[in-house]
């Protein structure tokens, strides 16, 4: 048996998609269930194609893997719908609870209202105003089991789940956005999401004990990225030319977010919120992602040795300051771009700290 939780250790966008995509191959997944709403994507690059899911489990990419929506998420109808057909999805491999949610475009229109992108940045996804739907127990809320073309997804999550617990099989629970944005642990309220995003927040949502847990990977980015305009507070923020600049990289670097399109916002590595969010979240190890961003040369290598001295000094005081192993260690955006440590020998690190990325 083994339950694994992905978290973001900062305010999203880290590869949470990424590493769960990745895992869901590697251990041969029986089960990813998505926490969460269509206002966070979860971006999977994989053997060459890229793919956004803002409903669907990013577990999708391993065809005997049962994908799961949790009965604390919601979903939009469109959205997921949207999704099912754009990847060929066998309808029998998605089980969505009947206590789940359901937003649509009222939802969204509602956000819009009450000027939600202007004051916090925003998604204007429906999510927040659902979720107080949700609480207020508003006659207006729907849930899955009240959605006739949601009707055939329906399944009891929770029973699945403690189920395969109960037969030693392998789940993943992908978590969504990141500390960063927790409405109860983020230092930034109200420049947050409307909802908790910390571990404990997202066995809840799924119904697991916290006892059935193996794994906690808490993805961090070598530069945090926050949604574009008005979303809060970012430590040291830098402009993606600086960051083209200090990277090495040969081209321009930017990105969007999944959900709005906008274009993000970034910053230097600000090790005091991810120490925040590893004592909240207390994880067993350390996914760190974007070390092409720390130096070009790094791009696409998927062996420790590969790594520039600089960048081997950076992921060793990271284990150091957090007392937590990083054995996975992204290189670039594509699931391949990706060191698994526990399947190769460390090497030595050699090399002074890089200046451009200090912590």
């Amino acid at each position: 048996m083994s339950v694994t939780v992905v978290v973001g250790g900062q305010y999203g966008g880290e590869g949470k998609g990424k590493i769960t995509s990745y895992l869901a191959v590697r251990d041969n997944a029986d089960f990813v269930v998505r926490c969460g709403g269509p206002n966070s994507g979860h971006t999977v690059d994989y053997q060459g194609r890229r793919f956004v899911f803002r409903q669907l489990p990013v577990g999708v990419i391993n065809p005997k893997t049962r994908l799961l929506i949790a009965p604390g998420a919601i979903v939009n109808p469109k959205v997921l719908l949207d999704e099912i057909e754009a990847w060929g999805l066998e309808r029998g491999r998605l089980g969505i609870d009947y206590k789940t949610g359901v937003i649509t475009e009222t939802e969204s229109l509602e956000e819009e209202g009450l000027a939600l992108r202007e004051r916090l940045g925003s998604t204007l996804s429906g999510m927040g105003r659902g979720v107080a739907k949700r609480v207020l127990r508003d006659p207006e809320f729907k849930r899955v089991e009240d959605t006739p073309e949601l009707k055939e997804f329906v399944t009891d999550v929770s029973e699945e789940l403690n189920d395969g617990v109960d037969q030693s099989k392998a789940i993943i629970i992908e978590g969504t956005q990141g500390f960063g944005l927790s409405l109860y642990h983020s230092p930034d309220y109200p420049y947050v999401t409307s909802r908790d995003t910390t571990a404990s927040a997202f066995l809840s949502e799924v119904g697991l004990s916290p006892r059935t847990v193996t794994d906690i990977i808490m993805a961090i980015r070598t530069f945090p990225i926050r949604v574009g305009g008005n979303s809060g507070p970012l430590a040291s923020e830098i402009t993606w030319e600086e960051l083209q600049q200090t990277s090495g990289y040969p081209e321009p670097i930017q990105e969007f977010t999944s959900v709005t399109k906008r274009l993000r916002r970034i910053g230097r590595f600000d090790l005091k919120l991810v120490q925040k969010a590893r004592a909240v979240n207390r994880p067993t190890q350390i996914a760190v992602l974007g070390t092409d961003y720390f130096d070009y040369r790094n791009r696409s290598k998927v062996a420790l040795e590969g790594l520039s001295a600089d960048t081997k000094v950076f992921i060793e005081e990271l284990e150091t300051q957090l007392d937590t192993p990083v054995p996975l260690v992204g290189t670039g955006p594509a699931n391949e771009e990706l060191i698994d440590r526990r399947a190769i020998a460390k090497t030595t690190v050699v090399g002074c700290r890089n200046p451009r990325v200090s912590i």
